[in-house]
């Protein structure tokens, strides 16, 4: 298996969004989303966009998004979106996806990286325990602005 990780090209990565926010039930607005994508690809301060392809074929997207702790001693991170395409879920790839957004995150100097799974995505949950991550005894709690 062949999986390689690249930045970002825009027009793949607005359709993967767009799928994979559709699939989540999560709102999705092609104009304001694509502004938003805009600023991350343009602004490595703010993180990293990459998308995975297995040979030649766009398989999905992560997003890590940067961010700064006292509790974690410094630089942290976060996997805001990780998408992979149906047909291409269990096979390993994740878990290379992951491996690959770590050592980014090692080499960015990042202490801690965290990530949000649902409560009812055990295939998600499952990958996520077996490489490391474990769940806080708080809540994410979120407040618009």
């Amino acid at each position: 298996m062949t999986i390689t990780h690249r930045i970002a090209d825009f027009a793949i990565l607005i359709e993967l969004v767009k799928e994979f926010h559709e699939n989540e039930h999560l709102p999705f607005d092609k104009q304001t989303d694509s502004t938003v994508l805009e600023e991350i690809l343009t602004n490595n301060s703010l993180g990293q966009v990459c998308l995975i392809q297995q040979f030649d074929e766009v398989i999905g997207y992560i997003i890590l998004t940067l961010g700064f702790s006292l509790e974690y001693r410094g630089r942290d991170a976060f996997i805001d979106e990780f998408y992979l395409l149906p047909n291409y879920r269990g096979q390993g790839i994740g878990t290379k996806t992951l491996e690959f957004i770590e050592g980014a995150c090692v080499a960015l100097g990042v202490q801690a990286l965290h990530l949000e799974v649902d409560f009812d995505n055990v295939n998600a949950q499952r990958l996520y325990h077996r490489v490391g991550y474990k769940k806080h005894e708080r809540y994410l709690m979120t407040k618009w602005l």
